[in-house]
């Protein structure tokens, strides 16, 4: 069986939008894409066409080839409770989703920061449901781990004490030595650490694994979740403290684990990062920019969001392209990963085919032949 993907590797230009079946935009932002039973749920913000919070929730579209998306509705629906953590005008981003084959449960995760409160609560919440397209019911948010060290850090460094002034001002060396020897965690290790731009990922064996920017975005962190992926395990790592990582989109290829990041510059594009390891749980290795060709050293305009496995051991990466004067009509950059002699991920935007539209192609070019 082949499956031809035409033209979603380009992002659509200013005039013309990626639509749903029905002629609307397609309103799912930093998001994700599960394969299930033969049918793909593409689950992303839904963001308003003015404003910034979170005034529906989170969307869901399904599709047979990738191409052709049909709008199923809000799959976790914002509180109209006073109070709830996700009341109408907090802010849920970043969602994920994925299957649980011995609960037969669909868990949702995303990044939450309550109402009227800015980005400080810097929580994670989840949701779950029967089905893939919900309705979702939210369980809960808080912060990742509290009360718990991560498995890296050397036990000597769990006993610093950094009240001392020289390390309050940042960006100084000072500071950056001790972000590395993990003055954040021991900050916030009692109520929780941070949990901002976020992905998940099901290993082989079907542990599930949360991956997060923390400590004030300044490093991630990869969580493992319980057996029924509704709460964490406990036991995680720190990696690149002081890196400045967000936006992680994580695969496996073979034997080795890669991930995908953005440097934080907003809602400006920045060049991607890339880090490989031999396990989940490291060392993880920094790579250079996986992108080549114009518009490499900013993505192409894009941010990472995801990475869809495909039959095969085929990639697509998936990125939004934010436009923050109205973010209900941000674009999408989805590309294949191709891996060079040396086995890196490539990503590359073809610039003879820039009219490529929803599926359709002037030049009747075809990008990738899966199997």
């Amino acid at each position: 069986m082949f499956m031809m993907v035409t033209a979603l590797s380009l992002p659509v230009s200013a005039q013309d939008q990626w639509k749903d079946t029905d002629g609307n935009y397609i309103n799912a932002h930093g998001g994700c894409v599960l394969q299930h039973e033969g049918t793909y749920y593409w689950f992303g913000e839904h963001r308003p066409a003015e404003g910034f919070s979170t005034q529906a929730g989170v969307n869901c579209y399904a599709s047979a080839n990738l191409k052709e998306w049909k709008h199923l509705g809000i799959a976790l629906q914002v509180s109209e409770e006073a109070g709830s953590d996700i009341e109408r005008g907090c802010i849920m981003e970043r969602p994920k989703v994925i299957y649980n084959s011995k609960t037969r449960k669909f868990v949702m995760w995303f990044h939450l920061e309550l109402k009227g409160q800015g980005y400080g609560p810097a929580r994670t919440a989840v949701a779950v449901s029967e089905r893939p397209e919900g309705p979702y019911h939210f369980i809960r948010s808080g912060r990742v781990n509290p009360g718990k060290w991560p498995l890296n850090l050397p036990k000597d460094a769990r006993k610093k004490n950094w009240e001392d002034k020289k390390y309050q001002e940042w960006w100084t060396p000072d500071w950056h030595n001790a972000v590395e020897q993990g003055m954040l965690i021991q900050r916030d290790r009692k109520g929780g650490q941070m949990s901002r731009d976020m992905t998940l990922f099901v290993d082989d064996d079907g542990n599930a694994y949360h991956i997060y920017s923390s400590e004030e975005n300044l490093t991630l962190h990869i969580a493992e979740l319980s057996a029924d992926y509704l709460s964490h395990s406990g036991r995680y790592i720190c990696i690149f403290p002081g890196g400045h990582n967000e936006a992680p989109a994580l695969f496996k290829k073979g034997e080795t684990y890669w991930m995908i990041t953005s440097g934080c510059t907003g809602w400006n594009p920045n060049a991607a990062r890339m880090f490989s390891a031999p396990s989940i749980w490291g060392p993880w290795e920094q790579h250079p920019n996986p992108c080549r060709g114009e518009g490499a050293e900013k993505t192409f305009g894009g941010q990472s969001t995801y990475v869809l496995e495909l039959p095969g051991e085929h990639f697509i990466f998936m990125a939004d392209i934010w436009k923050p004067a109205s973010l209900m009509y941000s674009g999408y950059l989805w590309l294949p990963i191709r891996f060079d002699e040396a086995g890196l991920p490539v990503l590359e935007q073809d610039r003879r085919c820039t009219k490529c539209v929803n599926g359709t192609c002037p030049k009747n070019k075809q990008w990738m032949i899966f199997r």
